[in-house]
């Protein structure tokens, strides 16, 4: 069985070709600057060099069209027809209230995508049309959605709704989403393994640390809390996000500058964070770590403050489960940044968390980075998103 996975976003597609009988990567590849000048695919099959492609891509059905003939490439394909394609998994970002289960897609599935393009701006709207790019290429082939919010929506009520009058949820579904969810569900799910640890009692905190950051607590593999809310700009300092901030700050902006609440919330998501909080040196936490080695204050606070606001949601999200028996890193920062591995992990005294700082030189390997004699089990997990969204597609259409 062959499972084609996109990714759309806004103006890119990213895709894995899987072979699910060993879970196997065929093929990936990356289509960049879609209705932009400039446009191109990167073609990547297993144990071949890339092969790129430089083509105008004015929309996403285009995009699909061209991820199917690289797929079929006399010289560069994994595959003679797209028969060999047995169903196509999407990762969606958003369904409100109404979907958090992986589903095969249907003209509601679509209707609710649609529905929801206000509440995930950037993403659904390209999330629609990659599914409809995929249904006109491949007619009749199941596509199914996996809902980037699917992990959050099991919280319960006290953890997912805001204190605002209850009407706004009955109106408009504001509540605590949480996103990054089919991550957290990857590495909650691999942690139990890997740790040995009770598949159904198991308190595990997932630490997704990246440009975008969130952590998470689930119990036996079902989310309990999650940083991220309405929108990804809720929780941990980020590359350029802000994270939790006082939501006077935007009022009080607004009238000191003369600024209305969408240019603030605009420089709450595209230029705070560690950039902000840097005078602008940037975005990229490498270039953050550099800058503070070099004596950089602003840079310096910016990577401390990063590093106590994580340090803070693990100490949070044990105290609403009552313990935790292991705690991951993973995404880019989590899974490469040796240093803030360990930075975190020295605020965890308390829980009894001591890092073997040998077992903890690693990057991007699944590994137990705590001593033997840690009470909490803190590991290296790499994300694997594509492989969860092929396994969630195998299990529905099976």
């Amino acid at each position: 069985m062959k499972i084609l996975v996109i990714n759309c976003g806004s103006s890119s597609l990213k895709y894995q070709l899987i072979d699910m009988a060993g879970e196997s990567v065929i093929a990936k590849g990356l289509c960049e600057r879609i209705g932009i000048e400039g446009s191109k695919l990167t073609h990547e099959p297993a144990d071949q060099d890339k092969y790129v492609v430089e083509n105008p891509m004015p929309d996403h059905t285009t995009a699909i069209q061209m991820v199917m003939d690289a797929l079929q490439d006399k010289d560069h394909g994994v595959i003679t027809s797209t028969d060999e394609i047995t169903a196509i998994g999407h990762r969606v970002l958003h369904a409100g209230t109404v979907y958090s289960d992986s589903i095969i897609v249907n003209e509601d599935v679509k209707r609710v995508i649609k529905e929801c393009f206000d509440l995930g701006p950037l993403h659904n709207p390209a999330n629609l049309m990659g599914i409809e790019a995929c249904e006109k290429a491949m007619p009749g082939k199941a596509n199914v959605a996996v809902w980037d919010t699917g992990f959050g929506m099991k919280m319960p009520e006290k953890a997912y709704l805001y204190a605002i009058p209850y009407e706004y949820y009955e109106k408009y579904s504001i509540r605590r989403y949480g996103f990054h969810g089919t991550s957290h569900m990857f590495v909650s799910g691999e942690a139990i393994k890997f740790g040995g640890l009770d598949p159904e009692k198991a308190k595990v905190i997932v630490c997704h640390l990246g440009n975008g950051a969130s952590v998470s607590a689930s119990i036996g593999g079902k989310c309990v809390d999650t940083s991220m809310g309405l929108t990804p700009l809720e929780g941990l300092i980020m590359g350029t996000r802000s994270g939790d901030i006082d939501p006077a700050v935007v009022q009080f902006i607004c009238n000191k500058e003369g600024k209305d609440v969408n240019e603030v919330l605009n420089i709450l998501n595209k230029k705070s964070g560690v950039l902000g909080m840097s005078g602008g040196i940037s975005s990229d936490f490498r270039d953050i770590e550099n800058a503070k080695k070099e004596g950089n204050h602003l840079a310096a606070v910016a990577m401390d403050a990063f590093i106590y606001r994580v340090a803070k949601y693990i100490g949070a999200y044990t105290a609403a489960m009552n313990g935790v028996d292991a705690i991951a890193f993973t995404a880019g920062v989590g899974e490469n940044d040796v240093a803030g591995r360990k930075a975190i992990c020295e605020y965890l005294g308390y829980l009894g968390v001591k890092i073997d700082d040998e077992a903890n030189n690693v990057r991007g390997k699944e590994r137990v980075i705590s001593a033997a004699d840690s009470k909490v089990k803190v590991m290296l997990i790499p994300t694997n998103e594509e492989l969860a969204i092929a396994r969630e597609t195998k299990a529905l259409i099976q």
